[in-house]
């Protein structure tokens, strides 16, 4: 009886534990499992090794890739939500590259999603550290303090006055307008909006990482 791969429907040899067209693990029966003795071991480890990472290969894709995506997030943020969208983008790129270096071409949703997990943590650094220097560098080494300053007075007077308007106590939006008008509630601001940046870049690289994996993971059309 020939053997033929559920995926792409391709002849299989009966002790291959992939198929050799699009690399998806195979079932291997013994006449032992066949009678409901032991496991199809075949197909587990074969199971595993889909699902191992070779991380050495797959974080010099990461580093390549996720350096300059966290450099063009900070930068992009500012106009848009362009430059998060950019993060998904690069992590399937990685598991791209990644699985096109592999033997067999073959990975799991739940490998694609770790590899993204170590690209957005790459690039969410990456983004975090450029804006911080981007800020440093605006304020102090381009004396741009002044104009920040003043959009900053500009936005927490709008806020304090939506707030005034919907009904909120005066007292404490006052206390709130004094607290972030201060230098610690600046810079727990900017703290906060870099964390979340990081967050929603990891979110988004993970999510990018297993929709690659899928992709690459679609069955093949038969040629025939």
């Amino acid at each position: 009886m020939e053997l033929t791969c559920s995926r792409c429907h391709q002849t299989v040899q009966a002790g291959d534990c992939f198929c050799p067209v699009c690399g998806l693990p195979q079932i291997v029966y013994t006449a032992d499992a066949a009678a409901g003795v032991g496991q199809p071991e075949r197909w587990n480890e074969a199971v595993r090794d889909a699902g191992a990472i070779d991380w050495k290969p797959a974080l010099r894709s990461a580093l390549t890739l996720a350096v300059p995506t966290g450099i063009l997030c900070a930068e992009l943020t500012r106009i848009g939500l362009i430059g998060p969208l950019l993060m998904p983008v690069a992590a399937a790129w990685v598991v791209a590259l990644y699985v096109r270096k592999q033997r067999p071409a073959w990975i799991t949703m739940g490998a694609g999603a770790r590899i993204g997990l170590v690209t957005g943590i790459l690039g969410s650094w990456t983004a975090a550290w450029t804006t911080g220097i981007t800020l440093y560098a605006q304020r102090f080494w381009l004396h741009q303090g002044k104009a920040f300053d003043d959009l900053w007075q500009e936005q927490v007077n709008q806020v304090s006055q939506q707030l005034s308007s919907m009904g909120f106590d005066a007292q404490k939006v006052a206390f709130n307008k004094a607290l972030m008008l201060a230098p610690e509630g600046r810079a727990g601001s900017a703290l906060f909006d870099s964390a979340l940046l990081g967050i929603i870049l990891l979110a988004f690289a993970v999510g990018g990482g297993a929709l690659g994996a899928r992709i690459l993971g679609r069955p093949r059309r038969s040629e025939n």
